[in-house]
């Protein structure tokens, strides 16, 4: 009996929202989504690294966003304006909410109350585990691509191991 070819590939896109490299790679992130279409799903996973001041706020606020149902939005709206909330803070990831049309007050009170810390917190803990140093880093078909340094190639990369895993 033949193995069906799987219908979809994750690709794990483990990611700082006040990283400017990953703000870069969403170029490659669009790309892939466009290429691939449902046969590809990207799971954003949060990294935040100590020298980025509001890091962990900004993970914890897109999984608000994530449970009112506009998780990507939010996280690429906030990767548009890294410089921007390095400067504002969590002032900034409120205002962000607001202009999405997400209920901001609720995005407010998860950063106080920190109902998303343990998702941001397990999800840095596993990064550690399987060796993500920096952001952004990619995790497909197990094998693990780091972009912390340059996104040169990573691209073609992923495509070739998507390929593979869908068996085109």
């Amino acid at each position: 009996m033949n193995e069906a070819t799987p219908r979809t590939v994750v690709l794990e896109y483990w990611c700082e929202l006040q990283c400017p490299d990953c703000a870069a790679a969403l170029t490659d992130l669009h790309a892939l989504r466009e290429r691939y279409g449902d046969a590809l799903e990207v799971q954003l996973r949060h990294f935040p690294l100590e020298k980025h001041k509001h890091s962990y706020a900004a993970a914890q606020a897109a999984e608000e966003a994530f449970a009112q149902g506009r998780g990507w939005e939010y996280a690429e709206a906030v990767l548009a304006r890294t410089e921007e909330l390095a400067e504002r803070g969590e002032a900034l990831l409120v205002e962000i909410a607001a202009g999405l049309g997400l209920d901001a007050e609720e995005v407010d009170t998860a950063l106080v109350d920190g109902r998303h810390l343990l998702v941001v917190d397990a999800d840095h803990a596993e990064g550690k585990a399987i060796g993500v140093t920096g952001t952004p880093t990619y995790v497909i078909s197990g094998e693990r691509l780091d972009g912390g340094t340059s996104q040169e190639g990573l691209r073609a990369r992923i495509e070739s191991l998507a390929d593979a895993a869908l068996g085109r």
